[in-house]
């Protein structure tokens, strides 16, 4: 079996932040979130990680981020760049926002050999989802993929609205997946910029999944497809959901879907950063981490 890869999607981190040296400690030694990520693919078997950062942040990431995993887990790096198009294709004038989730793991191609997963950067997930995951891969044949599952009532945020995959399962496995954006909740019910009906037992994709390098054909060729109808819209979005959705219905791949023991949460908002340090802190007393998890 091939070497695990953890990819973390991380191109969007200095401006959603700031600047990296802005990045919020949530842990009670200055743990950030992606701390815990790593430390928790580690202890599930992950032997390798790629961050996929902006070029023009490559300096400042290695600095403030990358050397705090060094001699922990072998590192590499890709880069997500609007002009990283196929032959032929040139950005628009007006396009300034990145090319969406499905483009950056495609950037990602060259440093990646063997199975691995995908997860953002500023989420929190668990222990036992990056373990189910790391269990799947190990066995995992070609178009055999996998995502972790979470509730969706457990991945909103009380300050504001979210975007997720909602997803369609049938007897564990993957049957669809919608993106949806703008959802949230009022007076006690989950709406969103949507017309499907939500419910809060409805699985949703945190954008954890677990695939092989096939993949990478799939995006190659669904993502020429993306620019030719959609370039020329200034906000249109290559979403990695969409991508998967697209190749279930081509009957190209096997999702399974992973049911975890525990609950996502991220800093979506300023007003989720004591929320998570709570969480954490919790978690630190009923002995699931360390007080300081890089001795």
């Amino acid at each position: 079996m091939s070497d695990l890869t953890l990819l973390i999607l991380a191109a969007g981190m200095g401006s959603r932040y700031g600047g990296l040296k802005q990045i919020d400690p949530v842990g009670p030694s200055g743990e950030i979130v992606l701390d815990y990520s790593i430390y928790d693919a580690i202890q599930a078997g992950f032997t390798n990680v790629v961050f996929l950062i902006r070029k023009d942040i490559e300096d400042e990431f290695k600095q403030c981020i990358g050397k705090r995993y060094e001699g922990k887990i072998k590192t590499a790096y890709a880069f997500q760049e609007l002009a990283n198009l196929p032959s032929g294709y040139t950005v628009p004038d007006a396009r300034s926002k990145p090319w969406g989730t499905g483009h950056a793991v495609l950037c990602s191609q060259e440093a990646i050999k063997g199975p691995f997963c995908v997860i953002n950067a500023d989420d929190f997930y668990g222990a036992d989802a990056f373990k189910t995951v790391a269990d799947h891969l190990k066995a995992a044949e070609e178009s055999s993929y996998c995502m972790a599952a979470y509730l969706l009532e457990n991945t909103l945020s009380e300050h504001g609205t979210v975007s997720r995959g909602v997803c369609a399962v049938e007897n564990g496995k993957l049957q669809s997946v919608t993106e949806i954006t703008n959802i949230e909740i009022q007076e006690g019910a989950i709406i969103s910029n949507s017309d499907l009906s939500l419910s809060g037992s409805d699985y949703v994709s945190l954008n954890f999944w677990g695939f092989t390098e096939g993949l990478f054909k799939h995006l190659e060729m669904q993502f020429k497809k993306f620019l030719d109808e959609r370039i020329a819209e200034e906000k249109s979005e290559f979403f990695l959901p969409t991508v998967v959705d697209e190749m279930l219905k081509q009957d190209d791949c096997a999702v399974a879907v992973l049911e975890t023991t525990d609950n996502w949460f991220g800093v979506t908002y300023p007003e989720d950063k004591p929320i998570v340090i709570s969480k954490i802190n919790d978690l630190i007393k009923a002995g699931k981490y360390p007080e300081t998890l890089w001795q």
